[in-house]
């Protein structure tokens, strides 16, 4: 059962979303609790999953993968068993960062990390198109990123 989270759990959230390295001290500091409340506080959010872990932001242009696009795909048909299929399939290919399973003329929606346009269409010919059951895709290219959060609002 997970507990009710005070004002100063949603402090200790919100620093640790913001900075996710700094040390207990530094978070006691922030939130105006002393160390050991505040570590027991931080083991608790983990443990009733509030903090599912804690995670490097790196650049995807300096990494050669600045190429953003979201896929839309939609299977042949949808089912259960197709859409669990889908679903493991997916989360063993790394050019795939975010999957969601949407309503409306697709079924999921995929955002896919790639170095250029010539990347991107060998990856959905070679990997998306080998899908059995594929539908049809729907690419949508990314000019530029207007906002990019992490975050969730607490």
């Amino acid at each position: 059962m997970t507990s009710q989270l005070d004002n100063y759990d949603l402090k200790i959230l919100r620093e640790l979303q913001r900075e996710g390295r700094l040390a207990t001290k530094q978070v006691a500091q922030r939130v105006g609790l002393s160390l050991t409340p505040v570590y027991e506080r931080i083991k608790r959010l983990e443990q009733e999953g509030y903090i599912n872990g804690y995670h490097a932001v790196l650049d995807a242009e300096r990494l050669g993968r600045g190429f953003v696009v979201f896929c839309h795909v939609k299977l042949e048909r949808m089912s259960g068993e197709i859409a669990r299929k889908f679903q493991e399939w997916i989360e063993k290919v790394d050019e795939v960062t975010e999957c969601y399973n949407v309503s409306g003329a697709f079924d999921f929606l995929l955002k896919v990390h790639a170095a250029d346009m010539k990347q991107y269409h060998d990856f959905l010919l070679s990997v998306i198109g080998a899908f059995p059951g594929l539908g049809s895709v729907e690419s949508t290219f990314v000019m530029s990123q207007v906002k990019h959060s992490y975050g969730i609002p607490v």
